[in-house]
């Protein structure tokens, strides 16, 4: 398994990742927030998502490891801390917490869970949607085939944890939660320019490997492998997303 080397660029990700808060309905559904509440968003990006909650009248505090994400959050008017998802600081602090996109980035979920079941009060809600079990396997599959031919082995989800169903919920009542709700779903998702610019926003870890003049012909000769499976006639690609939405709350 590769080690994650991966930062982040707010303009960018906000001209070509979108997507990524714009397909975050259903899991704020989930978390039902009420306002008043104290809601802590784990791995806040750049702070769009942690805006509509405290606009909606929550109590809302963005964390995110990378500064730059939490400048994004704190120039919307909306507080926020650099802090690692392994790291959290705070006991029974907030009703809930919520989490989008983030927590596949963390490879030691036993850590965020210990941090999320103590900053969360007694019956507090936890509540969120990461890449589950065969996500991205299209591209991840790609990356390995590319990067084999240059004499560089990764592991099967490289950088990332993509859990399964089962295995998640057993992890959330390992640590005190109690599961109320849990899926496993494929979410194909459409993009909004070329596979190159998702790599650019997502595969860091996999680029970096290689000297940054090769960077070019790995992302198009990884493009020309996907391309059957995720480009469409128009030239419109869709990646392989597969989502784990999951309800708990702490015992």
């Amino acid at each position: 398994m590769i080690e994650v080397n991966q930062s982040w660029d707010p303009e960018r990700y906000a001209r070509t990742a979108r997507f990524v808060s714009d397909r975050a309905r259903a899991v704020l559904e989930w978390l039902a927030a009420q306002p008043g509440e104290t809601i802590l968003d784990l791995g806040c990006g750049d702070g769009v998502l942690t805006e509509a909650l405290s606009r909606a009248g929550v109590l809302v505090v963005g964390v995110d490891a990378d500064k730059a994400m939490v400048a994004a959050t704190q120039a919307l008017g909306v507080e926020a801390r650099v802090l690692d998802a392994c790291e959290l600081d705070y006991t029974a602090t907030f009703d809930a917490v919520f989490s989008n996109a983030a927590m596949h980035w963390v490879r030691d979920a036993d850590a965020v869970l210990r941090g999320v079941a103590r900053a969360l009060k007694p019956g507090g809600r936890f509540v969120g949607e990461f890449g589950g079990a065969g996500n991205v396997k299209t591209v991840i599959a790609a990356l390995t085939t590319k990067l084999a031919e240059r004499d560089i082995a990764i592991a099967e989800t490289g950088p990332w944890y993509f859990p399964t169903e089962t295995a998640y919920a057993e992890r959330l009542e390992a640590h005190g939660f109690v599961v109320d709700r849990i899926g496993l779903f494929p979410r194909p998702t459409p993009l909004p320019g070329p596979l190159a610019d998702w790599l650019d926003n997502f595969a860091e870890s996999f680029l970096s490997l290689v000297p940054e003049n090769q960077r070019p012909g790995l992302k198009r000769q990884v493009a020309d492998i996907a391309r059957p499976t995720l480009c469409d006639d128009d030239g419109i690609w869709t990646v392989d997303y597969v989502r784990l939405r999951f309800a708990a709350h702490r015992r």
